[in-house]
Parts: C-alpha cells; structure tokens; sequence
C-alpha cells in the first residue's frame, strides 16, 4: 500500500468512528488497528492487529494480558504493550469515576454498577468493603481481602477497623468471580453471615453484599438472601 493510499485508510477508520459516534460498527481488529494508529505512525496496523489478536484468540484476552506478555509474544514494543494494557485500568477508571461524582449508592442497581467497574481488568478473585455514610453517599472503598473465600477467609477484624477507620455508618460488601458465575455460594453466604453479626456488634449494618462476574453483578439485597443470612 502507498504511503498516500496509507494515510487516506487512516483517515477514513477515524472519519468512520467520528461519525459513528463510537465502536458499534467496527470488528475487533479494526478496533486495535485504530488503537494502533497513536503508536505507529507509517506501519499497516491492521495486519499488526490481526496477528496480536490471533496471539490470545480475543481482543478481550489481549487487553487482559501481561504488557511483558503482550511484547514477547507479539514481537512489539513496550510502549505498545502498555498502551494495550492500559484498555481495561482506563475503563475501571472511567465507571467508578461516575459513580464518584455522584457519590450516592442508594440502590442495589447504582451499587451494582459500581461494583462492575470496580473490577474491570482483575483477573483474581478479591473482596472490596465499601463505606458509606447516613446518606448512602460513598466514602471509601477499600480492597481488604486478596484470594478466593474459600482458600482464605475474609476476616471480620479486618472487616470492622475498615469501617470504623471511615466511618461507616454502612457498608456494602463486595467481590467477585473471574469464572463469570453468578451465583451466590455456601462460602459466600457464610461469609456473608460472619460479617453482619460482626458489624452489628458495632451497629454498622450490612446493606448489601454484591458478586461481580462476566461484566455483570449479583445482589444479595435485590434477591432477597440478606434477611435469610441474620
């Protein structure tokens, strides 16, 4: 392809993604092949993108992956891998710097949401406490647990002097399931039970323990488990 050939492709895909207001039309490579414009500057992206999305099957598993991965074994370099990487941090900055401004979780639906952006781009299982005030206004969420329930309990000591260190006068639990399954689990619901007869101790309730999986969530509060928990 000539370089002027060259330069009007690029023009066009951005014409296109200007006019269409957005990424519904486009297939995935074309996707990275516009993402790929702002680190090459002469180079054919498309073929770049059809080879590193082949790589990892997906463009999901690319923007997941390793940048030292991503360079390895796409033979790009590191401000490449970066740039790809950066994809799903930026979109969990993005979510949860709406919910944010607004600052208000006052149902299992705003919760929920926030929740789903809070976990963008983490492949591990891990476990937030979410503070809240009379209000149901945000005031601090906190990564309190690393690893599955099972393997290694969330401890309630740890769960208390989070809360009381933000003064909470609610809290929402929160965590998620990398496999995608959204189900509540024996662990979940006895983990559940552990917190909310902690917390009451020190009269900070329980509103709602929230499962994130497969970009979507499920409310122990909207399924009505909380009350069967106590």
């Amino acid at each position: 392809m000539s370089e002027n050939a060259h330069k009007g492709h690029r023009q066009r895909v951005k014409n296109r993604y200007m006019n269409d207001g957005g990424l519904d039309s486009f297939e995935d490579h074309q996707v990275l092949e516009l993402l790929l414009f702002y680190c090459y500057p002469q180079r054919d992206t498309n073929e770049i993108a059809h080879k590193m999305i082949q790589c990892y099957g997906s463009l999901h598993n690319l923007f997941d992956a390793d940048p030292l991965d991503i360079s390895r074994r796409c033979n790009v370099s590191e401000n490449v891998a970066i740039l790809i990487s950066l994809i799903p941090h930026l979109s969990k900055r993005y979510s949860t710097g709406k919910y944010v401004k607004r600052n208000v979780l006052s149902s299992s639906k705003l919760a929920g949401e926030y929740c789903v952006g809070l976990f963008t781009g983490i492949k591990y299982e891990c476990f937030y406490l979410l503070c809240l005030n009379t209000q149901r206004q945000l005031l601090h969420a906190e990564l309190v647990h690393k690893g599955t329930i099972d393997s290694a309990p969330v401890y309630p000591r740890i769960i208390v002097e989070t809360a009381l260190k933000h003064n909470a006068a609610s809290v929402i639990l929160a965590h998620n399931h990398p496999s995608g399954k959204l189900v509540a689990s024996h662990s979940d619901i006895d983990v559940t039970r552990k917190l909310i007869s902690a917390l009451g101790v020190i009269d900070i309730d329980v509103v709602d323990h929230i499962i994130v999986g497969g970009g979507s969530y499920y409310s122990f509060s909207e399924k009505r488990l909380l009350h069967l928990v106590y």
